[in-house]
């Protein structure tokens, strides 16, 4: 997916609250679909959004798959909205 699918992806709220909760640890989707007052089928279908977009990896460990945070797509992001404000990446090491 491009720029414009990923950022699509992080423009709705309960994606962006998935990703902060997955920065913390991994999580299955039961564990996340709990802390949300939505259907199951909801938050798989957010959980799609954001696979599509990169923006998480899953793994399967036995019956159950787990979620996890891919930052290096956010890094990607972070780096070209710096060079958009005139910033240089590797000043801020």
């Amino acid at each position: 997916m491009g720029l414009q699918d990923t950022m699509k992806a992080l423009a709705d709220p309960t994606r962006r609250e998935i990703l902060r909760m997955l920065r913390a640890k991994k999580m299955s989707a039961g564990e996340i679909e709990a802390c949300f007052d939505t259907s199951f089928a909801a938050i798989s279908r957010h959980l799609s959004v954001l696979k599509d977009a990169d923006l998480v990896k899953d793994t399967r460990d036995g019956k159950y798959i787990f979620y996890e945070l891919n930052a290096s797509v956010l890094e990607e992001i972070i780096c070209w909205m710096q060079e958009l404000r005139g910033e240089d990446h590797a000043e801020k090491k």
